[in-house]
Formats: C-alpha cells, structure tokens, sequence
C-alpha cells in the first residue's frame, strides 16, 4: 500500500508539472535489497587489495574479498560534475549536455534532463526505497533535490551537506534504502589530513613511491603523490568506520556496497585528462548478506565504464532498467563493452574538447583543439607541484616525455599499445604499421558519436562562459571568452532553479 500511494503521488505531481517520467517496473521483491555508494574523490586505485602493497587497506580489501572488484574501470569523464552527472543519469554527459564541468549555474545556463527522463535516485525513491545522499551533488543540470532524495538538506552552490544528524540515523530495517556517502579522497589537504591521521596510522614512506615516468622525481611532486596515497588510507578508515556503522544497526545483512571515485588523483595529466591515470577508477561491489548472490573474491578484468554502476544497481534491486539509459548490467550474462569511451570539455575556465577510446589493448585520444596546450592556464596553476614541474620545464630540466605535456600544441590525434606502454608514452597514431589499429579505433568514436550523439560539438551558451568569466575574472585567455567579457548582464542567483 506504501508503494501504491507513493507511485500514485508522483505521477500526480508529474501530471501536474506537464512532466510524464519513464515509469520502470514497480515490482520489487518481498526483502529487496539495500544498495549503499560510497563514493570517493580525485582518487586511483592505490589499494592493496589493486596491488599497491606498501600501502594497505584492510577494510577496502574485505570489500573485495566479500564481491567483485573490477580491474578495469574507468569514469565517462575526468572531472568531478560530469562525471557525477554521467553516473547519475547513467549516460554519458554529452548526450543531455551535461559535459562542460560546471554547467547549469545560473538560470541563463540552464541544462533541463528530458521530461520523461528519471535518475538513478528517482527511480528507487518512486519504486519506494528511501534515498540519501550524505556530501556532494555536483550535477550539471537542474534539478529539484527533493524528487531525488527523502533526507532534508541545505543545498550551497553544487554541494549538499548532511545537514542535522548522520545518515545512518534516518534508516531502519524496515524500509530499503539506496544512498550515498561521498569521501573526501584524494581531495584531502595536508592541513586535515595529517591531523586525522594522526595515531591511527603512519605516513607512507616517501621513498617508497613510485613516480610515473612522465614526472620528474623533484621533492614537491614525490610529496604530492605520497599523500595521495596517504589520502587512500584515510579513505579506508572511512569505509571502515559506514562498514560499522551499518553493522551496528544490523543493516549490513541484505546490503550491496559499490565502493568507487569519480576519477584519478588531481594531479598534471591525471585529473582533467583522459589518459588511464584520470579515467582508470577502482570499482568494488560486495554483497552481505545470507543469500550468496555474488561471488566472493572475484577479480574482473573486462571492460566496464561508470555509466554502469546506476543501472547494475537497478538490477540488483530487481528494477527495470529504462531504455533511455545507456549503461548496462555488468552483472548480466550478456554484458560485453568492446570499449569504453571517455570525454573532457571545459575544465572552469579551461576550454578544450578531447574523446578517447580505450579497448582492452589500445587507447586513441582525439585532440579536437590541437592548438592549445595540455597545460593550458588552469585552476590548479597555484599548487605547489605544478609550479615546481613548470620552473623546472622552464630551466630545461625535464626529458622529453616529461616536457610533453607543457608545449604550446598537442597532436591531433594519439595512440597507444596498452600491453607495451601501460603509461601511454609512445604515441603510435603516425606509425605506418598501427594504421588499421588507428582507423578501427577512429571508427569505434565515429560509432559511439553516430549512436548516441555529442553536444560537445555545439557552441557553448555564453552565459555559461559569463559565469565563468564572473568567476575567474582574467584568467579566462580562451577565445571563446573575447565576446564574453563584454557582456553586461545583471548577477543571477547560482542554482536559482534547484530551490522550492
């Protein structure tokens, strides 16, 4: 009977808002399970369980030992909003337009989702499920929080807090939930991080890191990198401390945990950049509970993109999984994904457009500005690593593969042997003996573009550019931005449409 009024009140609404949402299939099981996202930041998979042995994580790694890890799973895109509204909507962000990281600010750049479309949240909170989301939002696109979730918070620019309480407080036995718990990460700062750390566990040893060879090993990027990994094992306290938590309100029992980030660690060439150091992501789903419904211990090394984690959780749930979403199952027979693809448009102010393909073999990149730098002026200019990797460039200090990354122009396109140069070096796109490798790998993008389509190849709305400008006054260099900076437009209220 819950369920009945619950579904009838929402369609009613809809009807009343002109809005007729895809109804997925309302039948749920008598004990439906409960589904919990902890969902982390800017972070790799340096865990042990993922082979990063001089750095433990004992509670990711009963993860992994309690489900199936999957070795190669990537996010739809390096950057933290569109890829959490990729994940979200399960479809990749260029499709609703959703690509450009920070979009739907303001009421002039507004992004609306089809009105028959529901995410991943709408559908478990119509199917009766109580839904939260304990940390950040970061949606490019407008949307009323309360269709999404039955927990109350205040909504501050792209991020929601937990307002009053704790998540766990707000759940019982006798209803499902489907929630999410965002963790700092990778996002950690040494002010914080350090303090919390503090007699629970000891900073890795510097000199036990490995630096990529595309950085050069100075001080200032070895401690950089160190402290990501430090940041992995605060994150695994974390997961320790929600394992607990749902333990000691006896929730744990009939429970999936999906343990994943949105993308890799924020550093030059990883975060913002398709290579595998900032699409590569971990993705763990564990079950607990008396049923033996997923295999325990299992290590996966097929293909899955972060666009199917919303659509495996459905079906986990035993819900349907709406035609208009793109993302699959990986938990069904006939999962396959040949290759996955990968998107970055404007970073805040930094504007470019890059696709990549990856298959299990090869990654193609394609640089549709090849004019403009990878390191073009960026945010993260200030840190100190990426000043010290710049001086460095400047003195002439860096090889070759180490200065790539910080010339005027970039190729138009790159290819990789994945086998041979996991740490994508060697580009192969002008090798006459990789050219049929090139033009498959051209024709997969070709196909995804034709199937699904890509709004990156529209002009970007100019008050989605003012708002940047507004924000990040001169440091906006981009062309795009020489008629913006004319504009005369009164101050918009940000996310004036997501209130009410």
């Amino acid at each position: 009977m819950i369920l009945n009024k619950t579904l009838f009140f929402l369609l009613g609404l809809c009807l009343l808002m002109g809005n007729k949402p895809e109804i997925p299939s309302m039948e749920i099981s008598i004990n439906p399970p409960n589904i919990l996202w902890i969902y982390v930041e800017d972070l790799n998979p340096v865990l042990s369980c993922y082979g990063a042995n001089n750095n433990p994580t004992p509670a990711i790694d009963f993860l992994a030992e309690n489900g199936v890890l999957f070795e190669n799973a990537y996010t739809p895109a390096p950057v933290c909003s569109a890829a959490r509204s990729a994940i979200i909507t399960s479809t990749m962000p260029t499709t609703f337009g959703t690509h450009n990281h920070h979009s739907s600010r303001t009421v002039e750049d507004a992004i609306f989702l089809p009105k028959n479309f529901l995410t991943i949240p709408e559908i478990f909170k119509t199917a009766g499920y109580y839904t939260f989301n304990h940390g950040k939002d970061d949606y490019n696109f407008i949307y009323n929080r309360k269709a999404l979730y039955n927990d109350s918070v205040a909504l501050d620019y792209w991020y929601t807090f937990s307002g009053k309480g704790n998540w766990i407080d707000s759940l019982s036995q006798e209803r499902p939930f489907f929630g999410q718990v965002q963790l700092t990460g990778g996002k950690w700062g040494i002010t914080q991080l350090y303090p919390k750390l503090k007699g629970q566990i000891n900073p890795i040893n510097r000199d036990d890191i490995e630096i990529p060879p595309y950085y050069p090993d100075i001080p200032e990027v070895r401690e950089d990198i160190a402290r990501h990994y430090d940041a992995a094992r605060m994150t695994d306290l974390e997961v320790a401390n929600i394992i607990q938590k749902l333990k000691d309100k006896n929730l744990l029992n009939n429970t999936y945990i999906f343990f994943f980030t949105d993308h890799g660690y924020k550093g030059i060439r990883h975060k913002q950049f398709v290579y595998d150091g900032g699409i590569q992501i971990p993705l763990i789903v564990s079950y607990f509970g008396k049923e033996d419904k997923l295999q325990k211990n299992k290590r996966r090394k097929d293909l899955v993109s972060g666009i199917d984690i919303g659509t495996t959780s459905l079906a986990l749930a035993g819900l349907e999984i709406p035609k208009s979403m793109e993302g699959f199952d990986f938990f069904a027979n006939d999962y396959q994904r040949d290759f996955i693809i990968a998107t970055r448009d404007r970073c805040d102010f930094s504007i470019d457009r890059i696709r990549a393909v990856r298959t299990k073999e090869f990654k193609y990149i394609k640089n549709y500005m090849p004019e403009r730098s990878y390191t073009q002026p960026s945010y993260r200019d200030q840190r100190t690593e990426f000043k010290s990797i710049k001086a460095a460039y400047d003195a002439g200090n860096l090889n070759e593969v180490q200065a790539k990354y910080w010339k005027p122009t970039k190729p138009k396109e790159e290819l990789f042997d994945l086998i041979n140069d996991p740490y994508e070096i060697n580009n192969l796109a002008e090798n006459a003996a990789y050219k049929n490798q090139l033009n498959t790998m051209r024709n997969h993008l070709q196909k995804w573009q034709d199937t699904y389509g890509d709004k990156g190849t529209e002009p970007q709305n100019p008050y989605s550019l003012l708002d940047m400008y507004k924000r990040w006054g001169e440091r906006c260099v981009n062309p795009e931005f020489d008629t913006i900076k004319t504009m005369r437009i009164p101050n918009t209220p940000r996310r004036d449409l997501t209130k009410g």
